[in-house]
């Protein structure tokens, strides 16, 4: 069995691609599969997750080995491995890191195109790791953008990640306020455990996809912000479970679970409203979903096919 790198890999996705493969996944595919809740095994140094899919009608079957560790470089080390769902036996061993990073923010990129405004003109990141950059990649190859901020865990990292970038993109390094307050769009990729900005900074139309904490104590934008918005989920079960940026104000009282207007299936299949004036501010809250990285391993594995570099 040949196992691809991790670099192999993000060259056979395609952002376009798997968009689209994402779309027509949560709009059709959704009430049919079979997606266990993530499993959390505390380890010594973390925590152990796993991930794993069924989809029977295109006996489609899956699974993500996750380990975490805030002390490991990189912090977060993943395994797919796409199983035959007859016997378990394994059909390809896949590298996640670059997986997880491009179907998340494939993921963000399709709310984006269903919930912000259609004149964003500026983009602003949270973060400089591996999720930003895969933000970065995906979002400035299928949107335009007149200036694009960053803002790292410390202004010497948004200064170096704006600077990598800087010759061929419109970008900067910024603070936090001046991202909250300026972006159009707000896409927040960090493993803060506090609320990166003040919620009254967001301007009427701001859209923000936030993707970088699964615990339920965690969350990157705070009650006033989330209070503000229309607030969309990859999926309820996940996010009333682990969506720390929800669970935290249900808990203080400052929303009621019904403050969430859509998961992305009934977002996709228009069963519930998106966007409905320019002055809304819109939420995308992802923990992460078990399809979304069946359908991405579903695309590398046919894109090697096609390149006769089967796995």
């Amino acid at each position: 069995m040949h196992t691809l790198t991790e670099s192999q890999v993000a060259d056979l996705l395609d952002p376009e691609q798997l968009v689209f493969a994402l779309e027509t996944a949560f709009r059709d595919r959704y009430p049919s599969v079979l997606l266990p809740e993530r499993s959390h095994l505390n380890t010594a140094d973390g925590v152990f997750l796993t991930m794993s899919c069924y989809d029977p009608l295109q006996t489609s079957l899956g699974i993500k080995l996750v380990a975490v560790c805030e002390n490991s470089d990189p912090a977060v080390q993943a395994t797919y491995l796409l199983l035959d769902p007859r016997t378990a036996t394994i059909q390809a061993t896949l590298p996640a890191n670059d997986l997880t990073a491009i179907r998340t923010a494939a993921t963000s990129a399709l709310a984006t195109r269903y919930l912000a405004r259609g004149n964003a003109a500026t983009l602003a990141l949270f973060g400089t790791g591996r999720e930003a950059r895969a933000h970065l990649n995906v979002f400035t190859r299928l949107f335009s953008y007149q200036s694009i901020l960053v803002c790292g865990h410390t202004p010497a990292k948004s200064e170096a990640f704006a600077a990598e970038f800087a010759p061929s993109l419109p970008i900067r390094a910024a603070n936090a306020q001046t991202c909250a307050s300026q972006a159009d769009i707000i896409c927040a990729c960090t493993n803060s455990p506090v609320p990166l900005f003040d919620g009254k900074l967001l301007r009427p139309g701001t859209h923000l996809n936030l993707v970088g904490s699964f615990q339920p104590q965690v969350r990157e934008v705070d009650s006033l912000a989330i209070a503000r918005a229309w607030v969309y989920v990859d999926t309820y079960s996940a996010a009333l479970a682990e969506a720390g940026d929800i669970l935290v104000p249900i808990g203080e009282g400052a929303i009621a679970r019904e403050h969430i207007v859509s998961d992305l299936h009934e977002l996709l299949s228009r069963k519930r409203p998106a966007r409905t004036t320019p002055d809304q501010i819109t939420i995308f809250k992802s923990v992460g979903c078990a399809l979304e990285d069946l359908v991405a391993a579903e695309l590398v594995k046919r894109a090697a096919r096609k390149l006769d570099r089967p796995i």
